[in-house]
């Protein structure tokens, strides 16, 4: 038995299916209306209404419904977070299933979901998780699992975790009399010419990242110099065993650089596109798409930061990330708006002292032609770029 499974992105478009399919079923011993779209009959392999715990062990995927937020779900860096979905997760894997997590605007669209089976339960803060009604091995599952200590313990894990697992960050220059930024000058300068960016805009993301430590771990299990996260190491082809080792790491950072330069190439500005590309490396490119239907919803230019950071700051409040027109819910936007400052204002200081590399553009990504132009727009050096607003905290790490 299967079922169409829906991303995240089609949960509205799903509570608009269900009223409609709510108005040709059968209630109450009527007999469906004939349609011109459904002319077979529906017969029971099509049905869901008997979905339960063996058919989810079968298909190998639990689907699991909740609210968008800081504890429920959000997706950090491309990876699920949240205090519900660490624990549905964490079920998922004792019945030998992955999880999937929907969100929807609200409970009643949850409620419609679970009803229509698109979901197997609706995860919320609340004494037990709802499951339909035709799912009682599924119920059971998830009262053993709730009355066996598993929840409490993934929760009293979760309440020992800390903001960083582990980082012993070095200096911000190493060398300052000499122009010597950090022990891995030379890959930085590698790297940063394969994507045309200024190795010290690079070194000053690297710092951020990870305070020049190798054996950096985040809270969020990213790793290394760059802070690479396993979904992304998978997606870029790196293997976990070398994700430490400093050439590996800047490279996979760099390439996974050049593909947000790409996400973002409808941006014609060098300058501004750079931006962007900062808050996606921290905060996620979907949501930073989000922060920009935001800014277009609400009359400023989605292609401005300068229009964009706020939206990036309100999308950690429900009536923001609620909206229709965000896709992917809650994000840490102080975090990324903070981050985006910081890396521009270190550049700032370390092109001051640090010499520029022979041979590498002191630019950031080359800029894409204009449609309609043959003259490309202009990107900057970082000599002549001056940032909008200084971070005079970030000076005294200059002494």
């Amino acid at each position: 038995m299967s079922r169409k499974r829906f991303p995240p992105a089609l949960v509205c478009w799903c509570a608009l299916s269900v009223i409609c399919l709510c108005l040709v079923s059968c209630h109450n011993d009527r007999r469906p209306q004939t349609s011109s779209i459904f002319s077979q009959a529906p017969t029971r392999s099509d049905s869901v209404a008997h979905y339960d715990l063996p058919d989810i062990q079968e298909a190998g995927l639990l689907i699991g419904g909740t609210l968008s937020g800081p504890n429920t779900y959000y997706e950090y860096r491309g990876q699920g977070m949240g205090r519900q979905y660490v624990l549905a997760e964490e079920f998922a894997r004792s019945i030998g299933a992955k999880l999937q997590m929907d969100i929807a605007p609200d409970t009643a669209t949850l409620q419609h979901m679970l009803e229509q089976g698109d979901i197997d339960f609706i995860a919320l803060d609340m004494p037990r998780w709802c499951t339909g009604s035709e799912a009682p091995k599924l119920r059971s599952a998830i009262d053993e699992w709730w009355d066996s200590g598993a929840r409490q313990a993934v929760l009293a894990g979760l309440k020992r975790s800390t903001p960083v697992a582990r980082r012993h960050t070095r200096p911000v220059m190493k060398d300052r009399a000499r122009g010597i930024i950090s022990p891995y000058d030379g890959l930085l300068v590698r790297y940063a010419q394969r994507i045309r960016w200024d190795w010290r805009l690079l070194a000053a993301l690297c710092y951020q990242e990870s305070g020049f430590d190798p054996d950096a771990v985040s809270w969020a299990g990213a790793r290394g110099l760059m802070q690479i996260m396993p979904a992304t190491a998978s997606e870029l082809g790196v293997s976990m065993n070398r994700i430490h080792d400093p050439e590996t790491n800047i490279e996979a950072g760099t390439r996974y650089l050049s593909k947000l330069n790409q996400t973002f190439s409808d941006i014609s500005n060098g300058d501004e596109r750079l931006r962007f590309i900062l808050a996606a490396y921290n905060g996620g490119a979907n949501h930073v798409r989000d922060a920009m239907a935001l800014t277009g919803k609400y009359g400023g230019n989605p292609h401005l930061w300068k229009d964009v950071a706020p939206y990036v700051l309100h999308l950690s409040q429900p009536h923001y990330y609620r909206d229709p027109v965000v896709r992917y819910g809650y994000m840490r936007g102080s975090e990324t708006s903070q981050y985006v400052r910081l890396i521009i204002s270190r550049w700032q200081q370390y092109r001051g002292v640090a010499r520029p590399a022979a041979g590498v553009s002191s630019s950031s990504f080359a800029p894409i032609e204009k449609q309609g132009s043959r003259r490309p727009s202009i990107v900057k050096s970082a000599e002549e770029w001056v940032p909008e607003q200084k971070d005079t905290a970030e000076g005294s790490t200059f002494r």
